[in-house]
């Protein structure tokens, strides 16, 4: 839900403050892997031109590359994973997974 927030950064140092020592999550959201930085745009107000660009009207911003080094800066341990070079293509399917997807398995 990261991207539908418009503090991520107060929402990702309060994931941090909750989660118990040891504890782990999977901070999935929706990411475009050619962008280096994520984008924000407020002065975009188009519905329409706003799921153009960020995939879906009410999202605030498409994450970049910078994503994973962002959720490091919090304390988080950050595993890149891309679970699709490990499942069959029916688990893929099941899991909704984009080929190529890095999934963010993060710890504390």
């Amino acid at each position: 839900v990261l991207e539908h927030i418009p503090n991520d950064t107060k929402a990702m140092s309060e994931l941090y403050r909750v989660l118990r020592p040891g504890g782990w999550g999977i901070f999935q959201i929706p990411q475009d892997l050619k962008r280096e930085k994520t984008f924000e745009d407020n002065s975009i107000t188009d519905k329409v031109e706003r799921a153009k660009i960020f995939g879906q009207y009410d999202h605030v911003r498409i994450y970049g590359r910078d994503y994973f080094n962002k959720l490091r800066t919090f304390g988080f341990t950050v595993n890149e994973v891309d679970f699709t070079k490990q499942l069959t293509p029916e688990e893929i399917n099941r899991y909704r997974l984009a080929t190529g997807e890095i999934i963010p398995v993060v710890k504390k």
